[in-house]
């Protein structure tokens, strides 16, 4: 009985339970420590994505904001506006006699044989797919 009471005293340790249960007590202490990090640390790695890419989307905004501003500069000029009112618009100054160049068509490059190469890619795949199946 001695000798059995040694064997369990060797095998039990600290608050009298054995090294298979210690062992199992500590790995069941590390989850719950690796389960309480993960949540944070997860939402802390989402976040900072976020702030990056929010921060990317401020920069371009700002870029944007910047060749608006300049724009808005160059369009505040009057010279800059009639300008553009005469190039885009066809605007011209009273008294002026204002002349429209029309070009003559070009010669027809597709040709009678070729009518298909006006229709769009996709209607000419599929005249091709239908005359192949014939």
């Amino acid at each position: 009985m001695a000798r059995t009471r040694g064997v369990v005293a060797a095998t039990t340790g600290m608050l009298g339970l054995s090294t298979t249960r210690r062992a199992a007590v500590l790995a069941l202490v590390v989850c719950a420590l690796a389960l309480t990090v993960a949540v944070p640390l997860r939402n802390f790695v989402a976040q900072r994505q976020e702030l990056a890419a929010v921060t990317k989307q401020q920069q371009a905004l700002a870029a944007e904001v910047d060749e608006l501003s300049k724009e808005r500069a160059r369009l505040s000029d009057p010279a800059e506006v009639a300008a553009q009112a005469r190039t885009r618009l066809g605007y011209v100054l009273p008294g002026e006699v204002p002349y429209v160049v029309q070009l003559p068509s070009g010669p027809d490059l597709t040709g009678a044989g070729e009518a298909g190469a006006a229709m769009p890619w996709y209607r000419q795949l599929w005249r091709e797919v239908a005359e192949g199946s014939r």
